[in-house]
Formats: C-alpha cells, sequence, structure tokens
C-alpha cells in the first residue's frame, strides 16, 4: 500500500483523485493548501506527494521547492491543468519526478506514481562491489550512491537513475525519446521538458561548470550521453 500525500486547490478534485486511489487500495491524505501539505509532509510521512501547481497562498512551486530543501528522496508529481503550462517546466527544474495533466483518470494518475516509484525502488546488482571512477566521480551502484570528490551527492530519483542509467554505457548516445522510455517509463512519444529538466537538475550537482558539462554531455540534434572524460 502507497501512502499518498495529494496537495490539491480544486475539491471536487481532491475528492475523486482521493477516491480513485483509495479504491487501489492506496492511503490517501488530501489537503487544499500548500501550507498544509509541507505540514502533512511531517506528520503521515507518505511515499509520494500528487502537487497542484495553482495553490492558494504557498504555490505548488514554492511547496515543491521547500521540500527538495529538505528531501531528494521523497517522489513528486506535479498536477497541472495546462500541458504546456511554462509552470510545469519550472516545478520540473525545481524538483518534481513527473508531471500528469488534468483531467487525468485514476488509472493514468496510478501509472505515473508507480513509474516514480520504481526510480526510488530500484533493484540492486547482485555484485557485492559494482563502483566506477570517472574523473571525480564515483558511483556505486550497489549502495546507489554517488559521490563527488569523496562526499555524497543528494540527487532525486529521476536524477540518480537518469545518472545510472547514462554511466553503464559511457560514450553512447541516448536520444530523448529512449531516455524518456528507459528512465522516466513513458512508452508513447512523450515530452522532452522532463529529459531536458531531469539533464539540468543532474548537472547542477555534479558538474563543475553546468554551462561546459564534463560528464552529462548533449549530442546537439539526437539528445546525450555520458563522458568522454
Amino acid at each position: 500500500m502507497t501512502r499518498v500525500l495529494l496537495i490539491e486547490d480544486d475539491e471536487a478534485v481532491r475528492r475523486g483523485v482521493s477516491l480513485g486511489l483509495r479504491r487501489r487500495g492506496h492511503e490517501t491524505v488530501a489537503v487544499g493548501t500548500g501550507e498544509q501539505g509541507l505540514a502533512e509532509v511531517s506528520a503521515s510521512l507518505p511515499d509520494l506527494v500528487l502537487l497542484d501547481l495553482m495553490l492558494p497562498g504557498m504555490s505548488g512551486l514554492e511547496v515543491c521547492r521547500r521540500i527538495r530543501a529538505f528531501s531528494q528522496v521523497l517522489p513528486i508529481v506535479i498536477l497541472s491543468a495546462r500541458g504546456d503550462d511554462v509552470d510545469v517546466v519550472v516545478g520540473l527544474e525545481s524538483g518534481a519526478d513527473d508531471y500528469v495533466v488534468k483531467p487525468a483518470s485514476a488509472e493514468v494518475i496510478e501509472a505515473r506514481m508507480r513509474a516514480v516509484l520504481r526510480r526510488v525502488a530500484l533493484a540492486q546488482p547482485e555484485a557485492a562491489d559494482d563502483r566506477a571512477f570517472f574523473g571525480d566521480l564515483e558511483i556505486d551502484r550497489t549502495a546507489l550512491r554517488v559521490l563527488k570528490h569523496g562526499t555524497e551527492v543528494a540527487l532525486a530519483p529521476s536524477e540518480r537513475k537518469l545518472l545510472l542509467f547514462l554511466s553503464a554505457s559511457p560514450e553512447r548516445t541516448y536520444s530523448r525519446q529512449q531516455l524518456l522510455e528507459q528512465v522516466w517509463e513513458h512508452t508513447f512519444h512523450g515530452d522532452y521538458r522532463l529529459v531536458d529538466a531531469g539533464v539540468m537538475r543532474l548537472r547542477a550537482k555534479i558538474e563543475d561548470d553546468p554551462r561546459s558539462p564534463r560528464y552529462v554531455q548533449t549530442v546537439r540534434g539526437f539528445g546525450y550521453r555520458f563522458g568522454p572524460l
């Protein structure tokens, strides 16, 4: 059973999504403001947050930023009324792991939730010691840790999975569609904003100069690759 915190301003949407998720066996706490949502993060210890961007008072973007200030591992899925909303991009850049355009069925929301949660619960390799060193980066695939200059880097679930995936095949170039399917588990021709925002956030954490990346490099007109180093 997944503990879900739904932060949603619209009472009808809040009621409908909560009912749909509960019918599917998820324990759901629903609140209507960002302030209540932040309080519930500490009180109910959710496994995942569904976050509306258009909230009264504290915005959903600010809620996202505040959660990421103390937790890189709590999955956050944005609920947006407009798929082309610039706030979606800003939300992804602020640390959200995925987004769902409203209105959406409980089946769609649950599918996106499960995909995000799988990134948190990555299966650990069988090898007792599976560490790789790339310049000043150490990637420990057994412990699922990334260290830079010996200090652990706090990565959100999507960022960690993206780095693990790219670094498993250094210098191999992947299209944004391939990354969308392999990392975010979107099997349709999807929105590449997820990929670009994930790359931007990852670079900000592992690169000395994100504007001149050493590790996660852009292959113009195609996608991204890890290295050369």
